[in-house]
């Protein structure tokens, strides 16, 4: 997707990885209550087929190599002559940019793999928490959208700044919130904040790095953002059966958030305090 777009690539990431968003707004209910009537084995299984039933041939039917970009192009900050990124061994700022993708799916994924659990516990109805979730990835598809026309302007690495920052907001907001009102309010707040790390991932690769080492650089951190949403909801069962309760499940997760907004904020500064250079443009 990268490749296909020179102007308004961060809208372009955006509205393409929004489909998520739509799914979780529809099928959360929908599942609630044919897991009930049948079982979750079983609607995950015919979920799972009905899947491949459809995505796959639509894939075969519409996906097309992008445009071929030479392997030195890239965005401002990438320059092949020296082989730095932002003035630091291209490996050093890849590398970190990894681990924050790990931090911030960390906390990403509590609330969107333990709302249900976390509204029943506080005495709120599964349907109600179910309609919770959809309000969290609803508006997370909305809000998307607009992240994608900021990072346009402001740029994938300060995106995720501010992102991070309103999802850390969010989970301290969890944890001091009871009521239902309140908690729908609050999972509104976390899919504005969560929604535009991903697309603003993979625009900062395409920032710093060249258009040609694309198609190594965004799976290899799809694969630690994606391991991180798996630690994190692993980690919110652990620590709930250790504790019996939800609360050092989202202190865990504020701290990975935490870590996560360190890592941008020291390469947001380097990019913005380092070496000033016009580099290779795509």
């Amino acid at each position: 997707m990268t490749k296909w777009f020179d102007r308004h690539r961060g809208s372009a990431l955006a509205l393409i990885s929004s489909g998520v968003y739509i799914a979780g707004a529809i099928w959360p209910p929908i599942f609630e209550r044919i897991v009930a009537a049948v079982g979750w084995r079983q609607t995950m299984w015919t979920y799972g087929l009905f899947e491949m039933a459809v995505i796959v041939p639509l894939a075969a039917i519409f996906l097309r190599a992008p445009p071929e970009i030479a392997r030195q192009h890239g965005g401002k900050f990438a320059d092949p002559s020296s082989g730095k990124v932002l003035g630091w061994p291209p490996g050093l700022v890849y590398g970190l940019l990894c681990a924050a993708a790990f931090l911030c799916c960390v906390p990403m994924a509590l609330p969107q793999g333990h709302l249900v659990a976390f509204c029943s516990d506080l005495g709120i109805a599964p349907s109600h928490g179910a309609a919770m979730l959809s309000v969290v990835l609803g508006f997370g598809f909305l809000s998307r959208q607009l992240w994608g026309a900021f990072s346009d302007r402001a740029g994938g690495l300060m995106t995720l700044a501010v992102c991070s920052a309103c999802q850390a907001t969010a989970l301290a907001a969890f944890t001091m919130t009871q009521d239902e009102i309140g908690l729908f309010t609050v999972a509104a707040l976390f899919g504005l904040g969560f929604s535009g790390l991903v697309p603003a991932y993979v625009l900062t690769l395409r920032e710093l790095f060249p258009a040609g080492e694309a198609s190594w650089r965004v799976p290899t951190l799809l694969m630690f953002s994606g391991s991180g949403m798996a630690a994190g909801a692993w980690m919110g069962g652990f620590l709930y059966d250790w504790f019996g309760y939800y609360a050092p499940a989202f202190v865990g997760a504020i701290v990975a958030n935490i870590l996560n907004l360190a890592i941008v904020v020291i390469l947001l500064l380097r990019q913005h305090t380092g070496p000033r250079r016009a580099f290779g443009l795509a």
